[in-house]
């Protein structure tokens, strides 16, 4: 009677997937999907154990308590600066789980030639994952060059790897003739190609490939799944390749720009040269910017990574508490690649506690920015530079956040650096912007001592 219960466990398990996918999707209910979904992957796991034919059950024991235990400590102590590498970073430890699973399915002598192909098209795809996402993870982490590393005739050479990872991953198919000697040069080319793919994406990029290597995490899971004929993980990792891909594809169309063009366009390799840049940088004071904040009838905080670099959202929710205090409305406005994943910003603001429905979107808040008084730019570059709107421009095309349309803008930047894509922002040059030098965190909190003052 016992196997009869597990293809209905996994159905249960599917439809909490879902529903913790749904729940994901607003900020309100994304706590709880994660419990949904959580929940789930939790009951997979132990009628797993159960199934017939199971062994080695102590080291898979072992296994669980040491990975688990170290994502449990990481996860507790991880900075909310440093969520995107590790997000990064775990998203590639399942694609390497779903390269490792189609490597145990290759070996077995009994495996048909359709699971073979599908095991091997999984080990490619998550081979791919793991790889780039170490890349992408060093590269945020800091640990490796940002900017995109590129060398003559490296579009050539990546093809020749991928041509002969696949070659290999043919001959896999036929174990008749080579044997598996053929294994492990195939995920070596396909380890190799994931590095060479990342090394040219900028740091400017990395919240579109973080979600791709996501997608491909996913497509790899269901890859395996068919071979295993495993519809728990097929589900799974469809569910998580569509949504993955989705994203994807909705981040690439924030920033005006196709997926080729992000991984083969080596953006932000080269800093643009900018002419015809008029006006100069101006300063501004603590005392001044808060003179301009108290007597604002409206104001927009428009953050970015800098904000969450210098951890200003506290403060930036204390400053908003102040000024609606004194009846200065606040909105904040959320560019879909603030930060360095997607919904950075959301989650920064929201665990500072500042309420969702503060919070608008680029096309929703656009027109409002004629209107206000005051915009304070926290940390923010690329996506509010109004290069964009101009022709030639390496940035030409990307929607912005059009801050540079209000009465007064106010930003808040460490030095007279440029952002992740090397371009010189334009915005720092209009006549109606001023700069507040300095941490953004202590930039906040000398605003708001000022305010008090007033």
């Amino acid at each position: 009677m016992l196997p009869d219960l597990y293809d209905p466990v996994y159905i249960i398990t599917i439809l909490f997937f879902i529903v913790g996918l749904h729940r994901m999707s607003h900020p309100k209910t994304a706590r709880s999907g994660i419990v949904w979904a959580g929940g789930a992957m939790a009951l997979a796991v132990v009628v797993t154990f159960l199934y017939p034919g199971m062994h080695n059950l102590i080291l898979i024991i072992v296994g669980i308590v040491i990975g688990g235990s170290i994502g449990w400590i990481a996860a507790k102590r991880v900075a909310m600066t440093d969520m995107p590498q590790m997000v990064a970073i775990y998203n590639g430890m399942g694609g390497g789980a779903a390269g490792a699973i189609a490597a145990v399915e290759l070996l077995k002598s009994t495996a048909v030639l359709s699971s073979s192909a599908l095991a091997v098209t999984g080990a490619a795809i998550g081979s791919v994952s793991i790889a780039g996402s170490v890349i992408a993870f060093l590269k945020l982490q800091g640990w490796m060059r940002q900017k995109p590393i590129t060398y003559p005739g490296q579009q050539v050479v990546n093809i020749v790897v991928l041509l002969a990872a696949i070659a290999f991953g043919v001959l896999i198919l036929f174990p008749h003739v080579l044997g598996f000697s053929t294994l492990l040069p195939f995920f070596v080319l396909a380890v190799g190609y994931g590095i060479l793919m990342t090394l040219p994406i900028g740091g400017a990029d990395m919240p579109v490939v973080i979600s791709l290597y996501n997608a491909l995490t996913g497509i790899a899971v269901a890859m395996d799944g068919f071979a295993l004929e495993n519809f728990a993980m097929v589900v799974a990792g469809t569910l998580v390749g569509a949504a993955g891909s989705l994203l994807t594809l909705l981040m690439a169309r924030a920033m005006n720009r196709s997926i080729g063009n992000v991984l083969f366009s080596a953006f932000g390799a080269k800093e643009e040269v900018t002419t015809g840049i008029t006006g100069t940088m101006k300063p501004i004071q603590p005392q001044d910017a808060a003179v301009l904040l108290a007597y604002a009838n409206s104001v927009i905080i428009a953050p970015g990574y800098g904000m969450a670099v210098a951890q200003a959202q506290q403060k930036v929710k204390e400053l908003t508490d102040l000024l609606e205090s004194k009846g200065i409305p606040v909105k904040f406005a959320i560019h879909p690649v603030a930060g360095r994943m997607p919904g950075h910003m959301n989650v920064l603001l929201a665990e500072a506690g500042v309420p969702y429905d503060r919070l608008f979107d680029r096309d929703e808040i656009n027109a409002d920015f004629p209107n206000t008084d005051v915009v304070l730019v926290i940390g923010a570059n690329d996506v509010v530079n109004p290069a964009a709107r101009r022709a030639g421009s390496a940035l030409a095309g990307m929607p912005i956040l059009d801050v540079d349309k209000a009465k007064n803008v106010i930003v808040l930047k460490r030095g007279q650096g440029k952002g992740f894509s090397g371009i010189e922002n334009e915005l720092f040059y209009a006549d109606n912007t001023k700069l507040l030098y300095g941490d953004a965190q202590e930039s906040v909190g000398k605003v708001i001592q000022e305010l008090k003052k007033l």
